[in-house]
């Protein structure tokens, strides 16, 4: 009887994102998976939420298993205890899952905010001078090309730049990277991966601020006027959803170039790119980007940058 095999192979399944889910989060693909993994249509839900005095409405419960709101009032997360054993879910799994998702949110907008891009700045400035050193380091971008890739969990799973520069002193012998990863990040537990024409020197970090820099060395010392070419990569992967990626440049440059690439697990809804003049102006320029579909990627290309922030954000459903 093929049909009870596939009908056992879906409850198998159901089950399966289910347990991954009320795991892992958040809470919104917890609940969604909940009520498909017991087969309840909403207006079902909503009449067992009903039963316990709980008045909900069938659009509501669509936006929070969408994760288009999150409940929040008294009533809702008196809701939400109902749903728990409405779905035969042990006691508070959604209610964790949920303060989870606040903490992430309220981390994730301090963590964007005008205050946080100015301490980051100054601990930038702290790494920098241990290592002796400034940002631009004697040389002038001609071209920075920077892949992104975002992973299955919607991570800032890592990056790879290739540069294009040109001395603009004698001597110039290493390069030093810049990385800022999303709020909640271990820069301790990343690593830096010279690629080509180059090697890994000292490496320094704050965890507070998700600042990492790492002194990139060169076999040579170039001359005024002397250009050089060198890759490297950064595996991130420690913090949670992420949902932009935005460079900052200080002189006017050469052309810089952002691709991000998506998990097949995890697509966004939606993506855009953005433009600052500075951290504490508004974000202009804003323009849709369509995602490819075999390589699941957006990209911005900058002829000449000039001084400000670059980036290219992104909406999960």
């Amino acid at each position: 009887m093929p049909h009870v095999t596939q009908h056992a192979d879906a409850a198998d399944v159901a089950a399966a994102d289910l347990d991954t889910a009320l795991r892992g989060g958040p809470f919104h693909v917890a609940l969604r998976a909940a009520i498909a993994a017991r087969g309840l249509p909403l207006q079902r839900v909503q009449h067992h939420l009903s039963r316990y005095g709980v008045r909900v409405g069938v659009t509501s419960l669509s936006y929070w298993q969408q994760g288009a709101r999150r409940p929040q009032r008294p009533e809702s997360l008196r809701a939400v205890r109902a749903l728990e054993e409405i779905l035969q879910l042990p006691d508070e799994s959604l209610i964790r899952l949920l303060a989870q998702s606040d903490e992430r949110s309220a981390r994730r907008t301090a963590g964007r905010s005008y205050r946080s891009l100015v301490e980051a700045t100054d601990v930038l400035d702290r790494l920098l001078a241990e290592l002796g050193t400034q940002l631009d380091g004697g040389l002038h971008m001609l071209g920075h090309h920077e892949r992104v890739r975002i992973g299955a969990r919607r991570e800032l799973a890592g990056r790879e730049s290739h540069h294009i520069v040109r001395a603009h002193q004698d001597g110039v012998d290493r390069f030093v990277a810049v990385h800022h990863g999303d709020p909640g990040c271990a820069p301790d537990r990343m690593t830096v991966h010279p690629l080509d024409n180059c090697r890994t020197g000292r490496v320094r970090w704050d965890r507070d601020t998700g600042v990492l820099v790492a002194e990139l060395l060169f076999d040579t010392r170039l001359r005024a006027g002397d250009t050089f070419l060198f890759r490297y990569g950064v595996e991130d992967g420690t913090a949670g959803v992420s949902r932009e990626y935005a460079r900052g440049f200080g002189p006017a440059g050469g052309q810089y170039a952002l691709q991000v690439r998506f998990d097949e697990r995890a697509l966004p809804l939606r993506c855009h790119r953005f433009t600052q003049h500075s951290a504490a102006a508004p974000r202009s320029g804003r323009q849709e980007l369509a995602l490819t579909g075999r390589h699941r990627s957006v990209h911005l290309v900058e002829p000449r940058v000039r001084s400000g922030i670059v980036g290219i954000a992104w909406d999960w459903e």
